[in-house]
């Protein structure tokens, strides 16, 4: 919980000074929207076998640039195209291991006592997409806004860490890691603090991760907050 508020603090401040550099801006008829973001989110995960449970904290980091496009006389319905990257840690007892012939493992760790850490984590290069409606004007900084949206993923890195009984474990860019993640998206709120969903439509990991015999389906959710400036 402190890193989530040290990371918002820094958002924060982030924030701040480019608001400042709005106000001495002319008005702009042709004006455009939010298009850079930073965000923090608690990310959870879906569809988790059983026996499976989160602990500790899971983070992620996210921002980029989004270019703004509206579409009516107003400017207050948009369509966003962008670009950004995304930092993601799940902390959980799924440990995954290597046997003796390089094969990836998978096995519950049911004893919380036997391990101090058993994360993976990933890189993204993203690609949101955005309807978006708000309402701002020339003049006004501070509006309401509600962007629903898809966003496409590419995992560029990932790495696996346990420590415990077994000594200390870690694996970067395991196959069954799916390359491309993608969900739909949803941010809401008024001027700075604005809430921010995402809910992946498919796994995080391919169809050769199972589990007793059985497919491993956990998707990502994302719950937190997005910061945009102009």
């Amino acid at each position: 919980m402190k890193q989530l508020f040290i990371s918002i603090f820094f958002l924060m401040n982030f924030v701040c000074c480019f608001a400042q550099e709005i106000n001495d801006k002319e008005i702009d008829s042709l004006y455009k929207e939010d298009q850079f973001y930073a965000g923090v989110t608690y990310n959870l995960l879906g569809k988790m076998p059983k026996d499976v449970s989160q602990s500790g904290f899971s983070l992620g980091f996210h921002l980029g640039f989004i270019k703004d496009m509206p579409i009516n006389k107003n400017r207050n319905i948009a369509i966003g195209l962008g670009l950004g990257y995304s930092a993601n840690s799940f902390n959980q007892n799924l440990l995954i291991n290597k046997d003796n012939t390089g094969s990836t493992i998978y096995s519950v760790l049911k004893d919380s006592n036997t391990f101090t850490k058993n994360k993976f984590s990933s890189h993204l290069i993203e690609l949101p997409i955005e309807f978006r409606w708000r309402t701002s004007t020339a003049t006004d900084y501070n509006f309401w806004r509600i962007y629903m949206g898809f966003k496409l993923g590419y995992v560029f890195a990932h790495t696996t860490k346990y420590r415990g009984d077994l000594g200390k474990l870690r694996f970067s860019n395991i196959e069954d890691f799916n390359n491309f993640q993608y969900g739909i998206t949803l941010s809401a709120g008024y001027n700075t603090w604005n809430i921010f969903l995402y809910y992946a439509l498919n796994p995080i990991f391919s169809g050769d991760a199972s589990l007793d015999g059985n497919k491993i389906d956990m998707n990502a959710v994302k719950i937190g907050l997005m910061f945009y400036i102009l």
